[in-house]
């Protein structure tokens, strides 16, 4: 009897241990939560609160989330800070949705772009300009990294899991054909003559500040300086006639399209904003023939702003025969 007894107590003891191995089986050990380190995920960071508000704000945080690659150019609290400073607002919120997400959107190129793939010249980014164009921004590598001659990158290759972020101290405007020409500093004699008080009156500055859009064929400093040269009475654009000084620049400005290097055609006579046409030949190169029968080349095309492009050229164009 007490064999059997035994025996039975040892059976239930092996049953008991038996279902207690089998619930313990069927617990699942709970998978770790993913960690991610998107763009997002960066911009959630202490420095970049005011950056994540406004990606959020513009349903833009789903975008820079997704498989990219991107590289932003991220600008800190402070310079946000600074950007309500300058436009004296109290807040971002004074600043609409659309106007907003092209700001945002000027920070951003597609692909992942570390500081050593760099290079000196124009990058187009995800804002738009005008006629569903992408609006370019100037890199700068005399002395560090500089966004059109503004924003300073502080932090550079912050590596994301779909792209790469490099921090700035400024928020970067999506400038208009002015600014662009203003941010360039080969287009500094440019920018002096379109202001020049003597020209009050067309208020140039203004002008192609509106809605445009503009097409502007810019000549660089070299080929200003070469103007100069090629009258011995001219030492400075202040020797220039005002008359003169205002129908050559109205002569390097088509008013109403945006005309990308790829949209002008072999033979095309386009009418300026000083009321004269030019020939563009494309047959090598981009080629303008001015009515004096002088030729200038296209030497950078499609440099575009918000409300127009540029294209620099190596020679002042001329109206007058």
């Amino acid at each position: 009897m007490i064999k059997n007894t035994f025996f039975y107590a040892m059976l239930f003891l092996a049953t008991v241990s038996f279902m207690s191995c089998s619930e313990d089986s069927d617990e699942v050990t709970p998978e770790p939560t993913p960690t991610t380190n998107t763009i997002i995920d960066i911009a959630q960071g202490d420095d970049f609160t005011t950056l994540a508000a406004a990606l959020d704000r513009v349903s833009l945080t789903a975008t820079l989330n997704g498989a990219g690659p991107f590289t932003v150019f991220a600008p800190t609290n402070a310079a946000f800070t600074a950007l309500l400073a300058d436009l004296a607002i109290s807040g971002l919120d004074e600043v609409s949705d659309d106007v907003l997400t092209e700001i945002l959107l000027n920070h951003v190129v597609s692909g992942t772009v570390m500081s050593t793939d760099l290079t000196a010249g124009y990058v187009s980014t995800l804002a738009t300009g005008a006629q569903d164009t992408k609006v370019s921004l100037l890199v700068d590598l005399t002395d560090g990294v500089k966004l059109n001659n503004t924003a300073t990158v502080t932090a550079a290759d912050v590596v994301a899991d779909n792209g790469v972020v490099h921090v700035i101290d400024q928020v970067i405007l999506v400038p208009n054909v002015v600014a662009t020409a203003v941010a360039n500093p080969n287009f500094s004699i440019l920018v002096a003559a379109l202001t020049d008080e003597r020209l009050a009156k067309a208020d140039f500055a203004n002008t192609l500040s509106g809605d445009g859009p503009f097409t502007i064929f810019a000549p660089t400093n070299e080929a200003f300086t070469a103007l100069l040269a090629s009258n011995e009475e001219w030492n400075g654009l202040a020797d220039i006639p005002a008359e003169t000084l205002e129908a050559v620049l109205k002569y390097h400005v088509i008013v109403g399209d945006n005309i990308n290097a790829s949209e002008i055609t072999d033979g095309a006579k386009p009418t300026t904003f000083e009321g004269n046409t030019f020939v563009i030949n494309t047959t090598d190169g981009v080629v303008i023939t001015d009515v004096a029968g002088k030729e200038s080349n296209v030497i950078l095309a499609d440099v575009q702003a918000s409300n127009g492009v540029i294209h620099a050229i190596d020679r002042v164009l001329i109206p007058l025969k």
